[in-house]
């Protein structure tokens, strides 16, 4: 069970629930740096271009003050929600580091 608020939201296709339990997953470690974290929308969508790394993976994580937004395309929804985690993670970080005056 999720700690935080997920809403995922799949553009044009139906995801799977191992996709849509694979995000909360990932989302629910950010909590690990901020327990601020209120609520993540998330969005997948599918790219209609040539480029093979078609799958886009879109999250703003709900922040008092405000929110964090992060996006990456890639060959699958799970390397892009890796990939958009991982950039989700270092803005928190940073946050993190700027509100203790690190």
């Amino acid at each position: 069970m999720s700690t935080v608020k997920v809403t995922t939201r799949s553009i044009h296709f139906n995801a799977d629930e191992k996709l849509l339990k694979f995000i909360e997953e990932k989302i629910d470690k950010l909590t690990n740096l901020s327990d601020n974290i209120i609520e993540a929308e998330v969005y997948l969508r599918l790219e209609k271009d040539s480029n093979t790394e078609n799958k886009m993976v879109e999250i703003k994580l709900g922040i008092p003050g405000n929110d964090l937004f992060a996006k990456k395309n890639s060959r699958s929804f799970e390397v892009a929600v890796d990939g958009t985690v991982e950039a989700l993670r270092r803005q928190l970080k940073k946050r993190k580091e700027k509100v203790l005056g690190y």
